[in-house]
């Protein structure tokens, strides 16, 4: 399990990485939604490691609301042009 949680904070430091270097609003909202693809990930596998249900439903939660943010960012960025 250990493999697994070391593969995401890999995959969280890249996409941190992405978002503050990329240089343009596209890259950095897709380096966002792919670090929220990561964090929900992250709390699914939380979830089975520590067999508590409660985190698949704050997973969903947080899924839902990283989709609103992500289409109300592309809406900015396009708005903005």
């Amino acid at each position: 399990m250990s493999f697994f949680f070391i593969m995401l904070v890999l995959a969280v430091l890249l996409n941190v990485i992405r978002l503050v270097i990329g240089p343009t609003g596209g890259d950095r909202l897709a380096a966002l939604d792919a670090l929220n693809i990561v964090i929900t990930g992250g709390m699914v596998v939380f979830a089975l490691y520590t067999g508590r249900d409660f985190y698949i439903d704050v997973a969903l939660i947080y899924g839902a609301l990283a989709f609103v943010e992500t289409i109300v960012m592309a809406r900015y960025l396009e708005a903005k042009k």
